[in-house]
């Protein structure tokens, strides 16, 4: 009776440990970190960038996973079901006005973007995707949904894999792209419930609806992918960055000043960091300007500065750390303040690859699609990658296609098209293009448009009809070198 008494013991006591958790090597570590990036912009504009990234030693694809801790159940039982390799959705409103206030920390398009990547295991690829839409669409409250071959497309030399790059055989990538889809409350609430503490503790108190959607630019994204657990990279963890861009300006607030605050910018502030977060900090970009001294003055003072490279400058920022039990010693709530010693009138550096298209032409038939590319670097040439997706009732004449730089023929290296078919799927053109140094790159096709039926049109055809963004992939050359920067010391700085 003692043995088997010791015996029911010890097993009560395995069953009581969880899942994952009888032994020490083989216990699943989850890990979150959620970072604020506080960036001032040219004309007194602010942009806040929040990062939330839950890493999660599991291997999902591979087998059934029943304890679920910190990475949210919706998403890695997704994942697991449909052969998820890679995931990516941005719903975006606004733009962002890349030749004022410089590159994006996050690019994103207008509108929703979705890409993905499928395991090579996944047999029907389109039958998953549209699945994954569906589902997609359900989490998120968005119109996903509305995501088919009309306007998916499969690119053969951009989006490459972000995580493990176990295959890159371009059938099982997915893209698409819906423009005319509008971001408001209902995207926001289901995105700060994956949270593991909502919008309850942390640096997602800040995240009030009202506040953020009263601004010029908004972007939240949702990314997945599978990373390495350590420098051998026998294992594999899944990592979720839960990102959002807000920008605010002095117009659409109505503070009419420069000045800035936390309780400005999100009618909150910081009081606690969330208790299941192992890392918590706000960093405000303090870089001089044009080398000159600093033109803004943070309150209060921070505990330690922090330089990194980002988008090949460096930059400093002053650190806030929540988990610092030092922090709010002087206050019960922290409430960071941003004032410009004097009126800033200094402008943001042009950026070395910036980018604009138009459609031009008159009248309801013919058009042209122009897109402008600047390379501003004084001294060197770098290729970039094109991709245009087209709907099919634009009907494209490839032979009008036209690439002029400094008034001569640009021939690409590299062009792949993919023809339009009527009611079934769209125009995919991808070029590889040398833009040289100093340079405008003037791309143009004309196309014609085709008639619709009356029920083709959308509900309201007084807007007209929205083209998705075009893409553009490449590796902008950087005068400082850039370094191996841990993810585990700043997941934000190494993503940007």
């Amino acid at each position: 009776m003692a043995a088997a008494a010791a015996a029911l013991l010890l097993l009560l006591l395995a069953a009581a440990a969880g899942p994952g958790r009888v032994g020490a090597g083989r216990a699943r570590r989850d890990a979150l970190r959620e970072e604020l990036l506080l960036s001032p912009l040219p004309a007194g504009d602010v942009a806040a960038t929040f990062q939330f990234r839950t890493r999660w030693d599991a291997d999902l694809p591979r087998g059934a996973v029943s304890h679920y801790r910190l990475f949210p159940k919706a998403l890695g039982r997704l994942v697991a079901a449909l052969g998820v390799q890679e995931l990516h959705l941005a719903l975006t409103q606004g733009f962002w006005r890349t030749r004022t206030w410089g590159q994006p920390p996050l690019q994103a398009p207008a509108g929703a973007e979705l890409w993905v990547w499928f395991q090579p295991t996944v047999t029907d690829v389109d039958k998953a995707w549209k699945e994954l839409s569906n589902i997609l669409s359900g989490i998120f409250c968005a119109s996903l949904n509305f995501i088919d071959s009309t306007n998916t497309v499969t690119p053969t030399a951009s989006f490459k894999p972000l995580g493990l790059a176990n295959g890159t055989d371009h059938h099982l990538l997915r893209y698409a792209v819906l423009p005319r889809e509008v971001v408001c409350t209902e995207n926001l609430t289901p995105w700060k419930k994956l949270l593991p503490c909502g919008s309850k503790a942390g640096l997602a108190v800040l995240l009030k609806a009202e506040r953020l959607f009263h601004s010029s630019y908004h972007s939240q994204a949702v990314h997945i992918r599978p990373i390495c657990r350590d420098a051998s990279c026998l294992a594999v963890s899944w990592e979720l960055r839960q990102t959002l861009t807000v920008v605010f300006d002095t117009f659409s607030s109505g503070q009419g000043k420069k000045d800035w605050s936390l309780f400005k910018m999100f009618s909150r502030t910081l009081t606690d960091a969330c208790p299941l977060a192992s890392q918590s900090k706000v960093y405000v970009d303090i870089s001089p300007k044009n080398k000159e001294k600093e033109l803004l003055e943070v309150t209060p003072a921070p505990a330690s500065v922090y330089e990194a490279i980002v988008q090949g400058d460096k930059r400093t920022y002053a650190v806030y750390d929540l988990l610092s039990p030092s922090l709010f010693n002087t206050s019960r709530s922290l409430n960071v303040q941003l004032k410009w010693k004097r009126p800033q009138d200094t402008e943001l550096p042009t950026p070395v690859l910036h980018a604009q298209r138009y459609v031009s032409g008159y009248g309801l038939q013919t058009g042209e699609i122009s897109t402008l590319i600047y390379n501003t670097h004084p001294y060197r040439a770098f290729p970039v990658m094109l991709l245009e997706t087209v709907p099919w009732y634009l009907r494209l004449y490839v032979h009008t296609l036209t690439i002029i730089t400094k008034g001569k023929e640009n021939k690409p290296s590299y062009i792949h098209y993919q023809p339009a078919q009527d009611r079934r799927r769209p125009h995919l053109l991808e070029m590889l293009i040398q833009l040289p140094a100093n340079s405008v790159t003037k791309i143009t096709i004309q196309f014609e448009r085709a008639l619709l039926k009356w029920t083709e049109y959308t509900p309201d055809p007084n807007h007209g009809f929205y083209v998705s963004s075009s893409v553009l992939s490449a590796l902008v050359p950087s005068v400082i070198a850039m370094k191996d920067v841990d993810v585990e010391q700043s997941p934000l700085f190494t993503s940007l």
